[in-house]
């Protein structure tokens, strides 16, 4: 009897041990768990953890474009013998491009937007909706009569999805800027972390939204008023206690902020351009296809619509767009987006209608032996403004930042609401092996600087001007004692070159270009302070996260 009772306590510490192991188990494996500390995140704000695999929402006019390696710079004819795209292999992570270039009527939502918050007839506001404006006067030609396209094209409805022209580098640069606080104030105010309608209700130069600011500085946003920017809690729930979670503002951490729109780089464009993702037949590290779509021919082979152009361009001397009413690509000038088929990543016109700035500096070479891995020449790299109150400095309405353009015009680069930046220094520089320089333009570019022969003069002097490689002409535009502009043409006979680190690569064929020029790998380059009636843009965003949107099941 005694060997049996021990035998039954003995069991009867088993079972308990074991509800007690499978109870901690239970509780170490809750969703509000920290796999590093076992802790209840919500009870202690551990937002990162308690948003951790939180995906990133695509934003609007967005497409996913999942990277992968290709053979860039590849081109099967190259007639021009430009030698500018050397094949090489690169790798390009994962991201998102707008489906359609930007539109007419995209772009004058921006434009009525400044025109609304900063009212040209201000002293302070004048250049900002002037320097935002496209170049109508691109359409004139001498010998041609375009007047219907200058006087109609940007603002007329019926050509409101007409992909926009007339655009420089810096204006679509400063669109996208535009573009990711419009975006990220809507997505604030959906999630009740702004107050409903703040974003259109009384906006004025002295309240506007920025999204570098709000998550540097919450309080700043719209110019301190606490009423219109909201904290909430994260999750809601209940604290054991009874007391509500702190409210807080959104965060990085928080997972619902995106990234910012920009322009693609020139390895992602040609990458989403080419779209080999649907061309598994072909060997894709030779990169064989020669147009966004398949085959050798601009012509669609299906039998559904056989004999149909695949894209708007030039088919010949006097002829932009075919015979009317038959064997037409139904345009002579651009055409409406989504009037051709999109590729195999569900992008439409990356060949034809217009060209398309890409962010690039333009440089003769790609240096895959520097990097083979998201492809960028351009980086200037800078960091927030501390103002001497140990503050961070915000643009206010009378520090106002412009650029002038090498034609006199002024393009303003920093608004009210965003944060004073300046290059970065020492102190992010000194002993580090991938950057050097806040200024990366001219690393590994092929000029004399790049070589060990180069002399870079006294000290006093500095490195001879006619040494550079790249000796351009340099425009200058003043302004003298009386205000007046002054503009000075440089018409030295030494210049060798139209190329500088103020040119940057444009992408793709256009209504004026031969099918030659729809090959995705070719590449050419314009000044960035220019616009023509055939250049025109569309924006990017960066993928976060996981490389792919395809569930992939756990490896054991």
């Amino acid at each position: 009897m005694k060997v049996n009772k021990i035998v039954v306590l003995q069991l009867m510490m088993s079972v308990v041990l074991m509800l007690g192991t499978a109870s901690c188990s239970k509780k170490s494996s809750s969703s509000h768990a920290s796999r590093a500390t076992g802790w209840d995140v919500d009870s202690q704000n551990g937002t990162a953890a308690r948003n951790a695999g939180k995906k990133q929402q695509a934003g609007p006019g967005l497409v996913f474009v999942e990277g992968g390696t290709f053979t860039m710079g590849k081109v099967q004819d190259d007639v021009m013998h430009d030698w500018n795209n050397t094949p090489t292999q690169q790798h390009v992570q994962s991201f998102y491009m707008d489906e359609t270039e930007v539109t007419n009527g995209m772009y004058l939502e921006y434009l009525e937007w400044l025109k609304k918050v900063f009212p040209p007839t201000e002293e302070n506001y004048k250049n900002i909706y002037e320097g935002a404006s496209p170049d109508t006067l691109v359409w004139r030609n001498r010998l041609g009569y375009n007047e219907t396209m200058t006087n109609n094209y940007l603002r007329h409805p019926s050509y409101a999805n007409y992909p926009v022209v007339g655009v420089n580098w810096i204006q679509a640069v400063e669109f996208s800027k535009w573009r990711t606080d419009r975006v990220n104030e809507a997505v604030l105010e959906k999630n009740g972390y702004v107050k409903k309608g703040a974003k259109t209700q009384d906006v004025s130069a002295e309240s506007l939204f920025n999204t570098e600011a709000y998550l540097a500085s919450p309080s700043t946003t719209y110019g301190g008023n606490e009423e219109l920017v909201l904290k909430k809690s994260p999750t809601g729930r209940r604290l054991k206690n009874g007391e509500e979670q702190k409210n807080v503002y959104a965060q990085r951490s928080s997972g619902i902020i995106l990234p910012e729109y920009r322009l693609p780089t020139e390895a992602e464009w040609e990458y989403a351009a080419a779209a080999d993702v649907g061309q598994r037949e072909y060997n894709i590290y030779k990169g064989q296809k020669k147009y966004p779509w398949s085959g050798d021919y601009t012509r669609s082979s299906k039998r559904k619509n056989r004999g149909d152009q695949l894209a708007n361009f030039k088919q010949g001397n006097g002829d932009y767009g075919g015979i009317a009413g038959w064997s037409d690509d139904g345009a002579d000038i651009t055409n409406a987006v989504k009037s051709y088929a999109p590729n195999d990543f569900g992008l439409y016109d990356m060949a034809g209608n217009v060209a398309e700035w890409v962010a690039d500096v333009y440089r003769p070479i790609i240096d895959n032996e520097a990097n083979d891995f998201n492809y960028f020449r351009g980086n200037q790299y800078a960091k927030n403004k501390i103002g001497k109150d140990g503050k961070l400095e915000i643009i206010n309405k009378d520090n106002i930042q412009y650029k002038t353009l090498s034609n006199g015009k002024k393009v303003a680069t920093n608004l009210p609401g965003e944060i004073a930046q300046v290059p970065v220094d020492e102190n992010e520089t000194y002993l580090r092996q991938n950057f050097s320089t806040s200024d990366n333009i001219n690393y590994r570019d092929g000029d004399k600087q790049s070589s060990k022969y180069f002399d870079f003069g006294d000290s006093e002097s500095g490195a001879k001007a006619d040494q550079a490689m790249y000796n351009s002409p340099k425009h200058n535009v003043t302004v003298d004692s009386l205000g007046q502009m002054v503009r000075k043409y440089d018409n030295s006979s030494k210049r060798t070159t139209l190329i500088d680190d103020n040119v940057r690569v444009y992408k793709g064929g256009s209504w004026r270009d031969r099918a030659y020029w729809l090959d995705p790998a070719q590449r050419r380059y314009f000044p960035q302070d220019m616009a023509t009636d055939y250049l025109g843009f569309r924006c990017a965003m960066s993928r976060v996260g996981s490389k792919t949107e395809r569930r992939k099941s756990p490896r054991n």
